[in-house]
């Protein structure tokens, strides 16, 4: 018979990974509500007239499409099929997909509901998104977003409020980051005067791998682009830029004297400085202007963190958008958000060995079970201990101590209560240390005080 799998690119967790999990899902979402942020879901499936088309090319390709229900080839003749058009058959045979990230469907959910939205309208949504990738290290095919959005609102405070956001996050993990900024103002300010004001795209796509590939390859994709080697040339001194954050703006500003575009671009930037300054973030702020964060939808600034004690990719990324809802007919909606990537946090307090050690165990207490006498017993005695909180469980068959016990040991339960004849008869519990293996006989109440603190 053949072993049951699972798609490449997705995983199973167990429990303690489920716990790791929850743990960061539960920090993120404390955060997001300590500023005033609520909750939404959306569904895993939208219509496919909903995410195409929003997230460039590349996205379109990487959406993960469910066939029609019942006879999906319905709709297409024979000419159809020996045509071999995936694209067009596609589109026959499949209407909705899964999604691909949290913000289109957010924005698709803003513009449904506008009558009860009172804006600016702050949501956070933790749920997961798929993509038609090809797995590798840190990137899956079903993955987890946590994003928080502000969305009708221009004011340069929701970013300076979603770096605060950013900084307890990672603090409360005890992950030292660093916060990157850019805006893409200024990247629109660069293409207009090197003359390439149309190739913006290609050109932010190309810099932002400037970290991955280095100058060159990056000066190499651009000519592939049809970017001219004048304009590549003019581009070196910015792909270059040194200095403090201030010196960096200053250097611009010179820079992008031409382009009111690119002007503003630093002016919001200033705005935000100026404002984290009077704040002390625990984690360093950075301006890079290679970062460009690939997706087309950014108007203004950017946002990226990248973990400085593990190798690996960003691990929360951002910005803010001016017309999302507008592909959805509601225009002037400007927003802005951040996500979480829940799975690299994962793997970094995993890396760093960060999890506290305290939350991986689900039950407090075990009941080691001697028989029916005792289980009569114990029974309203554990509900007892129960409705102060305390976890606890009896092993559910009288079999060997050595066997319930180590069943308590692979569950990492701290605590063993041993309750036979002796202890019914004084009203006591024998309760073991597991880490210590010390036991003494106790009451019920001492159990609470010992097991609460």
């Amino acid at each position: 018979m053949q072993k049951p799998s699972i798609p490449k690119g997705t995983r199973d967790f167990s429990p303690e990974e489920t716990a790791k999990r929850n743990y960061i899902f539960n920090t993120i979402k404390e955060v997001y509500r300590l500023y005033g942020f609520r909750q939404i879901e959306t569904p895993a499936m939208e219509n496919l007239s909903t995410l195409m088309g929003k997230y460039g090319e590349e996205g379109d390709k990487l959406l993960f499409k469910i066939l029609n229900s019942g006879h999906f080839l319905g709709d297409m003749s024979a000419e159809d099929i020996a045509e071999g058009n995936s694209v067009k058959t596609a589109n026959k045979i499949s209407e909705k997909g899964l999604r691909y990230d949290l913000t289109v469907p957010f924005a698709r959910y803003v513009v449904m509901h506008r009558n009860d939205i009172t804006f600016p309208f702050k949501r956070y949504q933790i749920q997961p998104v798929w993509r038609a990738d090809r797995p590798q290290k840190g990137r899956y095919r079903e993955f987890f977003q946590c994003d928080a959005d502000i969305v009708g609102s221009d004011s340069l405070l929701n970013e300076v409020e979603l770096i605060q956001i950013i900084d307890e996050v990672f603090s409360r993990f005890g992950i030292r980051v660093s916060v990157k900024l850019n805006n893409r103002k200024i990247l629109a300010g660069i293409a207009e005067i090197i003359g390439e004001a149309d190739k913006i795209t290609d050109i932010t796509v190309a810099i932002d791998k400037l970290d991955k590939i280095g100058t060159e390859k990056v000066n190499e994709e651009l000519a592939s682009k049809g970017v001219t080697p004048d304009a590549i040339e003019m581009l070196q001194p910015i792909l270059r830029l040194s200095g403090s954050i201030r010196e960096k703006l200053e250097t611009l500003k010179e820079v992008l004297v031409s382009s009111p575009t690119g002007l503003k671009g630093v002016e919001e930037l200033e705005y935000i400085f100026d404002k984290t300054d009077l704040l002390s973030l625990e984690n360093e702020l950075t301006l890079d202007l290679t970062l460009a964060r690939g997706l087309n939808y950014y108007t203004g600034a950017i946002i990226e963190v990248k973990a400085l004690d593990a190798e690996i990719g960003s691990i929360t990324g951002g910005g803010r958008y001016d017309n999302l809802t507008g592909i959805f007919g509601l225009p002037g909606v400007s927003g802005v958000g951040i996500s979480f990537g829940a799975d690299r946090i994962y793997d970094v307090l995993n890396q760093l060995n960060l999890f506290p050690k305290d939350f991986v165990h689900a039950t407090d207490l075990l009941f080691v079970n001697f028989g029916e006498t005792e289980t009569t017993y114990l029974l309203p005695l554990m509900q007892q201990l129960r409705s102060t909180g305390i976890r606890c469980e009896l092993y559910p068959d009288p079999t060997k101590m050595k066997k319930q016990m180590s069943y308590a040991d692979s569950n990492r339960i701290p605590f063993v209560a041993i309750v036979g004849e002796n202890e019914i008869k004084e009203g006591k519990i024998t309760l073991k240390n597991m880490e210590t293996g010390e036991q003494k006989a106790v009451t019920l109440q001492e159990i609470i005080n010992e097991i609460n603190n």
